[in-house]
């Protein structure tokens, strides 16, 4: 079961809305469905808490800065007592097109900072994840300056924010992952 749903991004209204903000984005939706707010303050991350079927369910958005991430998960595992294979994260991912999400159960943190501060900080990958499409950076643009850039909010953008929401609240509502992986992919 998930317990701890952690979507990755960067705080303040500077980074708002930003490409890399797309797993703030995804958790925010769902706090919406869960009809839950983040009003707490707990481990380095803007917390909120829904209940499903008797069981706590923890919405975070690490308030570390992407890079660190990792502190506010270790942190937050700790404190709620939450195991590794209880934790779904949502971020970003460069390599698939907007629109396109990809969950796993496991893997590698690949080229993503933030991925690998989190496996860094709790010593396992082995925690599911939800990579919503953003597409490459242009040619002529630095991949630092794309990922903080706004993002266009194309319906593609919000197609692959609405399926990533959808898969990881089918996630908490108990479907199973493999399941999950089919109708989503």
């Amino acid at each position: 079961m998930i317990k701890l749903v952690i979507g990755l991004g960067n705080v303040g209204k500077k980074y708002e809305a930003t490409v890399h903000n797309m797993g703030f984005m995804v958790v925010d939706k769902v706090a919406e469905r869960l009809n839950v707010k983040f009003k707490k303050k707990e481990c380095d991350a803007d917390v909120a808490e829904a209940f499903v079927n008797g069981e706590k369910i923890i919405l975070a958005k690490p308030t570390t800065f992407m890079n660190l991430s990792g502190i506010a998960a270790k942190g937050l595992m700790k404190k709620f007592k939450i195991n590794v294979d209880e934790i779904i994260v949502i971020s970003d991912d460069i390599d698939l097109e907007p629109g396109r999400i990809r969950i796993r159960e496991q893997g590698s943190a690949g080229t993503h900072n933030c991925l690998k501060s989190i496996i860094a900080e709790i010593g396992a990958n082995n925690f599911k994840r939800v990579r919503i499409g953003v597409g490459e950076a242009p040619e002529f643009m630095d991949l630092a300056d794309f990922v903080l850039s706004k993002a266009k909010m194309t319906q593609d953008q919000m197609m692959g924010i609405d399926k990533g929401a959808n898969s990881v609240y089918d996630l908490i509502m108990g479907d199973s992952m493999s399941a999950v992986m089919q109708r989503y992919h």
